[in-house]
């Protein structure tokens, strides 16, 4: 495990876009925190770690937001509406897990063991005006990325 701590919105976007520049496509990556922690944050400072400059909005109603990059797709999941993990199913999340694109998952834990093992889990904590980011590496590969952060 590794822990940051990270003092502000444009750190968490930072963050995001060294994160990018180390993942590969098929790697999915959950993001555990509460409600405004800074996760679409993170997502939004991906995104623009892979030249991607548009608009990054929250898929907390749409369930998934996609963004075609050159090289590679990313899906931006958000899972807290999610009652039932049988909705995923009906949804097909499945053909999200093919292992092309990248797959960003916020509240993962509402999937109730339908997704597969990720690459990396990040968790934020909010302390006060600060974010604690912590790492766990699922992967070897993740593991000497991270030694490297």
């Amino acid at each position: 495990m590794m822990r940051l701590l990270v003092d502000s919105a444009e750190g968490m976007k930072e963050l995001g876009c060294t994160i990018a520049k180390r993942c590969s496509p098929g790697e999915q990556i959950f993001l555990y925190g509460d409600l405004g922690a800074g996760k679409t944050t993170l997502v939004r400072g991906f995104l623009n770690g892979l030249k991607y400059h548009g608009k990054v909005k929250s898929p907390s109603y749409t369930l998934v937001e996609s963004y075609k990059l050159p090289g590679v797709e990313v899906f931006h999941f958000d899972l807290y509406r999610i009652n039932d993990p049988m909705e995923l199913e009906a949804f097909g999340i499945r053909d999200y897990l093919d292992g092309q694109g990248i797959c960003l998952f916020e509240w993962p834990e509402k999937a109730n063991g339908l997704l597969n093992a990720p690459d990396l889990k990040i968790t934020i904590r909010i302390l006060g005006d600060s974010r604690e980011v912590l790492f766990h590496p699922a992967t070897e590969i993740w593991q000497r990325l991270l030694d490297h952060l």
